[in-house]
């Protein structure tokens, strides 16, 4: 078993490819890297830099070395860096895996900054690796000026893998080229249950073929492997200059861990020697948090995943846990159900936090649909919805109490969207149609996978009144990205007007839906 050494893209971190010199083929180009006879025996971060967390002011500053290292971050208005800002930030090493984060504070707003990591020998800060560098753009706070932002999920699911015959990751390519303001990433970031296998034959007879490592070799069950399948992911090019541009909001859901686990679950796996979803999911968050740039995540921040992050004027960003905290998956016909999918207390939170925003949008990121019904075993059921259109049930019941709230509390702006069920739709939900009564008009957006296998679409809910105007889906189980686009969310908001639209993209940039929604409505 692979430990989370710091031993970077070496060729010993790979498995032997299926021809000779496959894995060879495999590895990413590392054009951070630097040269080997200039900077010899000193710190080095191949595997690139990110940003989180951006605000009007401030953002998180994420690296990994391969070694025990001083971090250090310096900020410019210009590529040149003239008259650079230096923030000094931790010794890393192996207990977060070699990763470090740095906050940034007291940022021009609205502007683009340059910045660089700098990893230095801690016994002798002269002795510094070749900085690799990066850019962002913190938040405006002005209302003038547009925004935009990505959203997608679901990464090397069901075991495909980095393929360097496609070229990797492509759909990042996509993303970055469109210059967002940031990308939200709706969960599972990884697939700890899903090894990547060498090869897999596709039912056409071609080959599809896998970057793979040690760890990603089995399910995740250590810290080490947990760590391996987040460094996993970095072994593309496409995601790492994608990281170096775009700053991120990133959550969770169940395939960080295992496939629709809840808190007390004990797995029925026999891949699995460790089989409580407590001990495991703990491993992976502390991984998760190594490596992502969340200011909630920090251990001086109270260490959860849902927060608000606010993006200026026009929007804040809500982004919900629906896994760390939800009851036990059941059939959902419970008619008291105050702990439900979100917990008690993160209900309270996000009612309090959507009232007390002055955005003009307030844009929900929820790990999981509403509307659509997801199936958990025979019985069960995995997110909100469980397929009786009559009054609100289960954990329908903590979302009919939330829809009331933003209702009677006059919250306007208010969108959802999620990711997770492998197509991409738009659901509207509307009090005319529906069983529940109590609430206003709002849109639910869906987009993803991000890299991973496309499903067939689920049934819809009746209880809150949806209705599906446009929905894209694969026609069998497990369809691979060679077969079936992969999709991405984009979001526009105009500066001017306010208006918010929505454009669901597949993988290339192509434009399959798009909704205009209008500034200070409670409902539409």
């Amino acid at each position: 078993m692979a430990q989370g050494s710091g031993s970077g893209f070496g060729r010993r971190s790979l498995l032997q490819g299926a021809a000779a010199g496959s894995a060879a083929l495999a590895l990413p180009t590392l054009s951070c890297a630097a040269p080997a006879q200039a900077r010899s025996g000193r710190p080095s971060a191949d595997w690139g830099v990110q940003v989180g967390d951006v605000t009007t002011s401030s953002g998180l500053v994420w690296v990994r070395s391969d070694r025990p290292a001083r971090m250090v971050v310096q900020t410019a208005a210009t590529e040149s860096f003239r008259h650079a800002r230096s923030w000094h930030g931790p010794v890393i090493g192996p207990d977060t895996d070699f990763t470090g984060v740095t906050s940034l504070h007291g940022l021009p707003s609205g502007e683009q900054i340059h910045y660089r990591v700098l990893l230095a020998d801690p016994d002798d800060p002269r002795r510094t690796g070749e900085p690799v560098s990066g850019t962002f753009r913190t938040a405006p706070t002005g209302r003038r000026t547009d925004l935009r932002f990505h959203w997608s999920g679901d990464l090397a699911g069901q075991g495909w893998g980095i393929n360097p015959d496609r070229g990797g990751y492509r759909i990042y390519e996509d993303m970055r080229r469109r210059n967002p303001d940031f990308f939200l990433c709706s969960g599972d970031n990884i697939y700890a249950d899903s090894p990547i296998p060498e090869r897999v034959t596709l039912p056409d007879g071609r080959i599809w073929r896998n970057v793979t490592t040690e760890e990603k070799s089995k399910v995740a069950e250590t810290l080490a492997e947990f760590r391996g399948a987040f460094r996993y992911n970095l072994l593309d090019d496409n995601l790492r200059r994608f990281n170096a541009q775009v700053p991120t909001i990133t959550q969770w859901d169940d395939h960080e861990v295992h496939n629709n686990w809840y808190p007390g679950q004990l797995l029925d796996d026999d891949r699995y020697t460790e089989k409580d979803t407590d001990v495991l999911s703990a491993r992976s968050l502390r991984a998760f948090s190594e490596y992502f740039p969340i200011r909630t995540l920090r251990p001086d921040r109270g260490g959860r995943v849902y927060r608000v992050v606010h993006h200026g004027p026009l929007l804040d960003v809500f982004v919900l846990d629906m896994r760390r905290y939800r009851n036990a998956n059941s059939p959902g016909r419970q008619t008291d159900d105050p702990q439900g999918i979100l917990g008690a207390e993160q209900l309270r939170w996000l009612k309090r936090e959507l009232s007390r925003s002055q955005a003009v949008w307030k844009v929900i990121a929820s790990d999981m649909p509403l509307g659509l019904v997801v199936p958990d075993g025979k019985t069960n059921f995995e997110a909100v919805a469980q397929g009786d259109p009559g009054a609100p049930l289960g954990r329908e019941l903590q979302l009919a109490e939330l829809l009331r709230h933003i209702k009677h509390d006059r919250i306007t702006g208010t969108v959802w969207l999620t990711t997770d069920v492998h197509y991409t739709s738009a659901q509207h939900y509307a009090p005319e149609r529906a069983a529940f009564k109590d609430f206003e008009p709002f849109w639910e957006f869906v987009s993803g996978p991000l890299n991973a296998g496309g499903f067939q679409a689920l049934k819809l809910d009746g209880t809150f009144g949806p209705t599906q105007p446009f929905i894209k889906a694969p026609d069998r189980a497990n369809t691979s990205p060679a077969e079936s686009p992969q999709y991405f969310g984009e979001v526009d908001i105009d500066g001017g007007s306010g208006e918010l639209t929505v454009r669901l993209r597949q993988e290339g940039g192509q434009v399959l839906f798009s909704k205009v929604l209008q500034p200070g409505r409670v409902g539409q």
